[in-house]
């Protein structure tokens, strides 16, 4: 393949950044904050009716924390260390959702201590032990939701319940003295299928009407989730047509009078902002005749890249090489059987490829550096620049 990185970033901008990464010893993931805000400018006109609550684990670099504080954006937290670390910025607590359903009661407990009131949940038992630990807090149970086929990276039967159980979660809730206040789901990460938004809006909507109906509970919220795109090898829609189509499926189930509305961006605010810069270290082949060359590059699955993954998630990859185009398997530099980025999806690099070249992966803002191995290997973890 041959990567035109015109069609990820503008011609200045990659400029910049490639003139900055060009000073600095590989490996490294280097990120422009401005990308960042105009994806959050664009994501709330999109969606000019919704709250944004920054998926915080796709990147929590105090970089762009403070960005996203002075934009108004609101925090989706899985920890207390997550915690910490916004609140370290001056971030209040009414601007935070503990979105995690698996969390320990002393970890509740924190969060409840610094100002936090509102909780995610999925079961029985984390539900109890909120209503202990963080008394009259609003909740939000998450729902299972189908369409893992259609993401890039699924997230499975992990997180969620059967709606039939929701509607049973939202009602002990308000019999343990919390504030049964919405419902939430995510279609999977990098979804391509906008039509799974519906399904998962619809179960929602059923899961208001009975509360109301039947319980005398009206709920208030609707937290979507994540799972709107970034900018890989493989197209999607933009993000004006996967908001003209949710919007339309709001509306035909809630009119016009709609719910408060919550988004956890994580992938598409940030992604497309970063370029992961690794270096060649070795070109080799596997026999005289072997057809495929083996390209090690000194960044791998354990250092920032743990989304190839059963090359779940394609990556851009440009060289400054040019020249005849050749298939070859990706691979990182670690003493590890699995750390091979793409093997089945076949890549082509240039011919002339050779030890101490630079790769450029394009669209690596996401799920590199909090993914990045402490140690392994004795290699650090990946670094990180702002520009």
């Amino acid at each position: 393949m041959s990567i035109k990185v015109e069609d990820y970033f503008a011609p200045a901008t990659f400029q910049r950044m490639k003139a900055f990464a060009d000073q600095h010893e590989t490996p490294f993931v280097v990120i422009d904050l401005k990308t960042i805000s105009d994806a959050y400018d664009q994501l709330g006109k999109c969606f000019p009716f919704a709250k944004v609550y920054y998926a915080v684990k796709a990147n929590p670099a105090l970089e762009i924390t403070e960005l996203l504080r002075d934009k108004g954006s609101n925090f989706d937290i899985a920890s207390i260390y997550e915690l910490d670390k916004v609140m370290s910025t001056g971030v209040g607590p009414e601007r935070i959702s503990y979105g995690n359903t698996i969390k320990k009661a002393r970890d509740i407990r924190y969060f409840y201590e610094k100002g936090v009131r509102l909780f995610a949940t999925d079961s029985e038992a984390d539900l109890r032990n909120i209503a202990k630990a963080a008394p009259g807090s609003k909740i939000y149970v998450r729902i299972l939701t189908e369409g893992s086929t259609s993401a890039d990276w699924p997230l499975s039967r992990k997180f969620g319940c059967n709606p039939d159980m929701a509607l049973d979660l939202l009602i002990l809730a308000k019999q343990l003295g919390l504030v049964p206040y919405g419902v939430s789901f995510h279609v999977g990460s990098q979804q391509r299928d906008i039509d799974v938004w519906d399904a998962a809006i619809a179960k929602v909507k059923v899961i208001f009407e009975r509360l109301k109906s039947e319980d005398g509970i009206t709920l208030q919220m609707i937290n979507m989730g994540g799972g709107f795109p970034a900018n890989y090898i493989q197209r999607t829609n933009d993000l004006e047509t996967y908001a003209e189509e949710i919007t339309r499926f709001l509306k035909e189930d809630f009119g016009d009078d709609l719910p408060e509305i919550i988004l956890e961006p994580g992938r598409s605010l940030i992604a497309n902002a970063g370029v992961l810069v690794s270096e060649v270290v070795l070109v080799a082949r596997k026999s005289r005749t072997a057809v495929e060359r083996w390209v090690y590059t000194d960044v791998g699955k354990f250092s920032g890249l743990i989304e190839t993954m059963d090359e779940a998630i394609k990556f851009p990859i440009w060289t400054e090489k040019k020249g005849e185009m050749e298939e070859v398997v990706i691979a990182g530099p670690t003493c590890d059987s699995a750390d091979i980025m793409y093997e089945n999806y076949k890549y082509g690099l240039p011919l002339n490829l050779a030890s101490g070249d630079r790769l450029y992966w394009l669209s690596t803002g996401a799920y590199t550096t909090s993914y990045s191995a402490v140690e392994f290997n004795g290699f650090p973890p990946l670094k990180a620049y702002y520009l």
